[in-house]
Formats: C-alpha cells, sequence, structure tokens
C-alpha cells in the first residue's frame, strides 16, 4: 500500500506541474519575419538640425540588409521618435517604445543627459532590454553596475580629452587655452579629462545644454578676447553649438583672434559647412574625430555608405559624419543580431555582444 500511495503521489505531482508550467513568454518586438527596433533621439529643435540625420541613416542602412535577406530570414523595422534633446521628453519617448511600441531593443540613442534619464525611467535593466550603441561617450555608460544592458561604441569622452590635452600641450606651447563646455555630465567628462590630461586652462565656461545664443556667444567671445596672445579655444559641445559660436566669431571679426579646436562631437566639418559656418572660417580649425573623413572615398566602409545612402535615404540627403554615424551603429547592430542566433533573444543578443 505504502508502494502505490508514493507512485500515485508521484503520478499526481508530475501531473500538477504539467499543469501548472506557463506558456513561453515571446520576446516583445520579435516575430517569425520581424524584428522591431526604437531610436529616441532629437529630430526636431536646435539638436535636431545636426543629428536628425541619425535614424534616416540608420533605417537606410537597415532597407538595405532587408532587401538582402535581413537577418535571419526576419526583416528590421525602426520605430522613431522625437526627444528634441530634452532629458523629460526622453525619458517618456523611451518608455513609449518599451511599453507602446513594444520594440525587441534600442538603437543607437543619443545624448549623455537625456539618454541618462530616460535608460532609468523606462526601467531597461529590470526589463534586461538591450541599449545598443549608444551616440554618446559619456564615460559612466560604461558602468555595468548601473547599465547592465548598455553598450558603447565611441570613445568615452574623458579619454578624447586626455588626448587632446596631449596635443594642445605639444603643438601650441606657450598658448593660453579656454574651453567652452556643455554643463552636463558630457562636458563635466570633457572638464575631467582635461585635468587628468594636466592641462592648464587659463579659463573654463560651462553652459546649460540649449542656453548659448547668439548674444551669449558673442559676450563670451569678447570677453575671451582679452587674454594676451592668440589662445587656444576649445569647444566641446555639440555641433549646433560649435557652429553658433564660429558665426559669432565671424560676426565680431575674432576669428582669427583664436586657433579653434572642436571636440569629436561637434567637430565634423561637413556638417558645421551645412549649418552655416563660412569656408574660410573652418580654415585651419582643428577637431577630433574617431571616423574617417566622410567624403574619402578610399576608404571602403565609406565607399559602401554612401551607395546605400544614395540608394535607401530620403533623397537629397547629404552624405556626412552624422550619416556615418548613424550606419556605423546599424551596422553593428545588424552583426550582434546575426550573432545572437535564430532563437532570437533579449538575453541572447546581449550575450553575443559579450562573448562573440
Amino acid at each position: 500500500m505504502k508502494r502505490a500511495s508514493l507512485a500515485s503521489a508521484v503520478i499526481a505531482a508530475a501531473a500538477m506541474v504539467l499543469s501548472t508550467l506557463p506558456a513561453q513568454a515571446a520576446t516583445p518586438g520579435v516575430s517569425a519575419t520581424e524584428i522591431k527596433l526604437g531610436i529616441s533621439s532629437p529630430l526636431t529643435g536646435s539638436a535636431g538640425v545636426a543629428y536628425g540625420k541619425v535614424p534616416g541613416a540608420m533605417k537606410a542602412y537597415f532597407d538595405y540588409i532587408n532587401a538582402n535577406g535581413g537577418v535571419n530570414g526576419r526583416k528590421i523595422k525602426l520605430i522613431s521618435r522625437d526627444e528634441k534633446y530634452l532629458p523629460t521628453l526622453a525619458a517618456t519617448q523611451t518608455t513609449n517604445l518599451i511599453l507602446k511600441d513594444k520594440v525587441f531593443a534600442l538603437v543607437g540613442a543619443l545624448g549623455t543627459a537625456t539618454h541618462s534619464k530616460a535608460y532609468k525611467a523606462a526601467a531597461l535593466a529590470k526589463n534586461n532590454v538591450p541599449d545598443l550603441f549608444v551616440n554618446t561617450g559619456f564615460s559612466g555608460f560604461g558602468d555595468t553596475t548601473k547599465y547592465p544592458t548598455t553598450f558603447t561604441v565611441l570613445p568615452n569622452y574623458a579619454m578624447e580629452a586626455k588626448i587632446m590635452s596631449k596635443f594642445i600641450k605639444e603643438k601650441f606651447t606657450g598658448q593660453a587655452v579656454a574651453l567652452i563646455a556643455q554643463d552636463d555630465e558630457f562636458g563635466i567628462d570633457g572638464v575631467n579629462g582635461f585635468k587628468a590630461g594636466g592641462l592648464t586652462l587659463a579659463s573654463t565656461t560651462l553652459y546649460p545644454q540649449s542656453s548659448l545664443t547668439d548674444a551669449r556667444a558673442k559676450a563670451l567671445l569678447t570677453g575671451l578676447s582679452a587674454i594676451p596672445g592668440k589662445p587656444v579655444l576649445v569647444l566641446f559641445g555639440t555641433t549646433d553649438v560649435t557652429a553658433g559660436i564660429l558665426k559669432a566669431a565671424e560676426s565680431l571679426d575674432l576669428v582669427s583672434k583664436f586657433t579653434w579646436i572642436a571636440g569629436s562631437v561637434g567637430g565634423d566639418a561637413n556638417t558645421l559647412l551645412a549649418l552655416g559656418v563660412k569656408a574660410t572660417t573652418m580654415t585651419g580649425v582643428v577637431a577630433a574625430s574617431f571616423f574617417p573623413d566622410a567624403k574619402d572615398k578610399s576608404d571602403e566602409y565609406v565607399s559602401q555608405f554612401m551607395k546605400i545612402n544614395e540608394k535607401y535615404n530620403t533623397k537629397g540627403v547629404t552624405f556626412d559624419n552624422v550619416v556615418l554615424q548613424g550606419m556605423n551603429s546599424a551596422m553593428l547592430t545588424v552583426q550582434a543580431l546575426r550573432a545572437a542566433g535564430k532563437n532570437l533573444t533579449r538575453a541572447g543578443v546581449i550575450s553575443a555582444i559579450e562573448n562573440k
């Protein structure tokens, strides 16, 4: 009787387990034919003028991939939301991408202050949402404790500032150095990098994002022009701000007063020219860059991206470093998705990037 009772109990337990196992939850944003990805970035506003091309460039690359078989038989759909380079709106739009649009992963999120707020608000870590190849060099995103699902692609701003410090000390010995930087994690990262690089600054100006109007830029340049000699003026901000400062210098006839150096974020010559900076002003400006020049057709990636831009991007979009950066991030995303295999899961993509 004991043996019979034991057998009955085992059978009953097995039946109970089989009847209460939940159905395997579907991976958000993935079907047999499609992968939904999302990007929150500035499409309008002052930053949108410079960086509004990023989502279109990524979509163009994904369309090229879709036309050539997709990723393991699935086509990529990119959903883009405009956050105007505003942290609060970025938090809302990123949350919308996760909860309303139900995307599989985020790609190419742009901006330090915007995305750090959005990451927390949308609970990306809790939901294990892959946060792929963010368009920011904020060193904090390398902290896997705070941002366990985030993957960077750019050199961090502190590293960049240390490299710029070395360059300035070697090339402009004896010249005073003034720094104009954005007053958030982006700019502070740079300030710390210049300090770590041992660069002595005669002046440091930090401005809140979107606050450096033409009038303020002119007042700032007028004050800095009192520095003796030909000071080195380092611009560590977004491209729209760099353009605004250079155009203010044109108005004040102060272009030749300074030796101009721009960081990688605001130093793309093609974009600055498109924003109205004179070609004569650009001559002699030094800019940091982690990409080849967008006009260098001898580079095989530039050449290929140019062809994709012409065929798949919105007609008339000029190929520049912003488009190049967007396509580069899209290319890396495709590589990550392929590496994760046909059984696509969020955890699988994260593991593939970490291990492959």
